[in-house]
């Protein structure tokens, strides 16, 4: 069965959330200059790249990303075929085979401008009831191939406290361009930084 990564590479002048801070690597140890060994420092934000957004990420006493349990975080689910629309609504989502998965990727016109590093504020994200129509089906892993599921500039940010304040965990940033839409086992391992908002993540998926 095929194994795809699907995870976006970190890298100096990659694509952030706008106001987020840049992802940097400064070599600090040189085996070419004497150094015992090649050493770097890196920076980054705790939602840069491909990462998981625990419910602490909006809301207080929730959460945290080293408290999501392990069967949330692999398992079977199924990627959806999003692209051509421009949102993800309810509507979209009844006509889609998501059938019993209680873990769900989308596969939507993001994915070329992400793998280009080009940022677009109408980027297609997931709906209000979108978010509540995932809920009342059980999910527990929901991602999308972007920065954020959300729209952009959205202060009360609906979708965000509907699936986390339900205790789902989101993922954003997939590489799903070469991927095939349909059922799929779904590894996800984010970094287990003990108290975080979020983390960076290797996420792999495995097809029929």
């Amino acid at each position: 069965m095929p194994l795809y990564d699907i995870t976006l590479p970190l890298r100096v002048g990659m694509l952030t959330y706008p106001g987020d801070p840049p992802f940097t690597m400064e070599q600090v140890a040189y085996l070419s200059r004497g150094d015992r060994f090649n050493l770097s420092r890196i920076t980054l934000a705790t939602h840069t790249g491909t990462h998981c957004d625990p419910p602490l990420h909006y809301l207080d006493g929730r959460a945290a990303i080293d408290e999501i349990p392990l069967e949330v975080l692999v398992g079977p689910g199924t990627i959806l075929d999003m692209r051509g629309r421009p949102k993800i609504d309810r509507a979209a989502l009844e006509s889609s085979d998501l059938e019993e998965h209680t873990r769900v990727f989308f596969k939507t016109d993001n994915g070329p401008k992400l793998l280009a590093g080009i940022y677009s504020s109408d980027y297609v994200a997931l709906t209000e009831d979108a978010a509540v129509y995932l809920v009342d089906r059980g999910i527990q892993l929901v991602g999308i191939d972007y920065l954020a599921i959300e729209a952009f500039a959205n202060p009360l940010a609906p979708v965000h406290r509907t699936l986390l304040g339900a205790g789902a965990l989101i993922v954003e940033g997939l590489v799903l361009v070469d991927v095939p839409a349909g059922p799929c086992k779904i590894y996800c391992l984010p970094l287990k930084i003990a108290g975080g908002d979020g983390a960076p993540a290797r996420v792999l998926v495995e097809t029929d």
